[in-house]
C-alpha cells in the first residue's frame, strides 16, 4: 500500500502537527504534502522527511505573513500532485481535505476543525489587528472560501474526528458522519514533580481568540502568580493587559523546561474554546488539575472534581470564582487519579485506534475479504 499524507501547512508547530509527526511515525516511508514549510520551526525529526510542499513555498515572507495568503491554499492544495498513491491521509483544520486524489485511491480525513475562520468567523477574528481595506476584502473571501469548502466534502472517502465536539461539527456543515479518535500524546515522557509552586499556569499560542486575556483580567484581580508560555501575534497586547506584577509571560520553552513548568503549577487553565486541546492532557500527564472553560473538547479531557474544575460562563468572574474554589480543595486532588485519565489519550492508543481503523476501512473500500 502506497500511502501519502496531505497536511494544510507546516508554517507553525502546534498540536496538528504533532498528529501529522505520529502519523508519519506510522507510515515511515510516506512523504508529506503541503502547501508551505518552515524549516526552522521544527523539531530535528521532520528534516529527516521527505516533505513536499507547493508553490505557496516560494512566496516572500512566508513565516510571518502565510495568513496573508489565505485565497491562494485551496489552489496551491489542489495542486500537488498524488497520483499513484493508494491511501491519502490528510490532516485537516482547513484545506488538506480539498486534496485531488487518484479516482481509486482512498482518502481518510483526519479533521482537527472544519475550517475555523470559515465556520467559525466572529470569534476567530474578535480582537485581531485587521486593518480597514482587509475588513471590507475578507467577508467576500469568506463566503468564496465556505463554497470552495463545501464543494470539497465529498473527495474525503471516511471522516475521522479529534472529539466528539468536532464529530457533530462534521455532521452539522458537512453532513458526514466521522469516526471519534482523539489526538495522541506522549503522556508517559511528561514528568511529576514532589513539589508545587505558587504559580497557576498556560500554555498555549498567544492568538486573540484563545481567551487568554479573560485569564489575565481574572488574574489582574484574583492577585496569584500566572504563568503565560508562548508566543504569537497577540503578545504584546497581553502583555499591555497585564496590569500587575503577578503575571510572567515566558516565551517559548523547550520540551524539557516545558515538562518542569508543567509539572510545578499549581493548576493549569485553559480559558478558551477549543475543539480538543493537547495541553490540559499534557497538564494532566504531569500529574496536574486543570481549571478549564466548560465547553467544547475541555469537556472530553477533563473530569469534574478529579481532574479538574470548570468555569461554566466565558467571564473573568466566573473564572475568578472556579480558581477560588479550587484553593479551596486543592489538597484533594490526586496526582495518580489525573495522570490515569491522561493515559487515554496516550500516543500507544491513538496508534492502535488509526491502525485498526485504516485497516477496517481499508479493506472496506477496496472490497478486500
Amino acid at each position: 500500500m502506497k500511502v501519502a499524507i496531505v497536511h494544510d501547512y507546516l508554517i507553525q508547530y502546534g498540536g496538528a502537527e504533532k498528529v501529522v509527526e505520529v502519523l508519519h511515525e506510522l507510515f515511515p516511508n510516506a512523504p508529506i504534502f503541503t502547501t508551505a514549510y518552515s524549516k526552522t520551526r521544527f523539531p530535528e525529526y521532520f528534516k529527516e522527511i521527505d516533505i513536499r510542499t507547493s508553490f505557496i513555498q516560494k512566496f516572500p515572507f512566508l513565516d510571518k505573513h502565510f495568513k496573508k495568503y489565505l485565497l491562494f491554499y485551496p489552489r496551491a492544495i489542489e495542486s500537488l500532485d498524488l497520483k499513484g498513491y493508494d491511501l491519502v491521509m490528510s490532516s485537516s483544520s482547513a484545506f488538506a481535505k480539498g486534496a485531488k486524489k487518484d479516482d481509486r485511491a482512498c482518502h481518510v480525513c483526519y479533521c482537527h476543525a472544519p475550517m475555523r475562520f470559515v465556520w467559525d468567523y466572529k470569534r476567530y477574528i474578535q480582537n485581531e489587528d485587521i486593518g480597514a481595506v482587509p475588513q471590507k476584502i475578507l467577508p467576500v473571501a469568506i463566503k468564496w472560501l465556505k463554497k470552495w469548502d463545501l464543494r470539497t466534502v465529498n473527495r474525503v472517502d471516511y471522516y475521522i474526528a479529534n472529539s466528539k465536539y468536532i464529530r457533530d461539527k462534521i455532521k452539522r456543515y458537512y453532513n458526514r458522519d466521522a469516526t471519534v479518535i482523539n489526538p495522541p500524546v506522549n503522556v508517559k515522557e511528561f514528568k511529576t514533580s514532589d513539589r508545587t509552586e505558587d504559580f497557576f499556569l498556560i500554555v498555549s499560542r498567544l492568538n486573540a481568540y484563545k481567551n487568554i486575556d479573560l485569564a489575565i483580567n481574572a488574574f489582574n484581580e484574583l492577585g496569584l502568580k500566572l504563568k503565560i508560555v508562548g508566543s504569537g501575534p497577540y503578545r504584546k497586547a497581553l502583555e499591555n493587559m497585564a496590569s500587575t506584577g503577578n503575571i510572567e509571560f515566558l516565551g517559548r520553552l523547550d520540551s524539557e523546561a516545558l515538562k518542569e513548568v508543567y509539572s510545578k503549577c499549581r493548576a493549569y487553565i485553559f480559558p478558551g474554546e477549543e475543539d480538543f486541546g493537547i495541553s490540559p492532557v499534557e497538564a494532566q500527564a504531569s500529574g496536574r488539575p486543570v481549571i478549564a472553560y466548560g465547553c467544547g473538547g475541555a469537556l472530553e479531557t477533563v473530569i469534574e472534581g478529579a481532574t479538574g474544575l470548570f468555569f461554566k460562563e466565558n467571564s473573568k468572574d466566573s473564572l475568578k470564582e472556579a480558581v477560588k474554589s479550587f484553593m479551596e480543595i486543592e489538597e484533594k486532588f490526586s496526582k495518580e487519579i489525573i495522570i490515569s485519565n491522561a493515559l487515554r489519550f496516550d500516543k500507544s492508543v491513538f496508534k492502535y485506534k488509526i491502525k485498526e481503523f485504516l485497516n477496517n476501512k481499508y479493506k472496506e473500500y477496496f472490497k478486500i475479504e
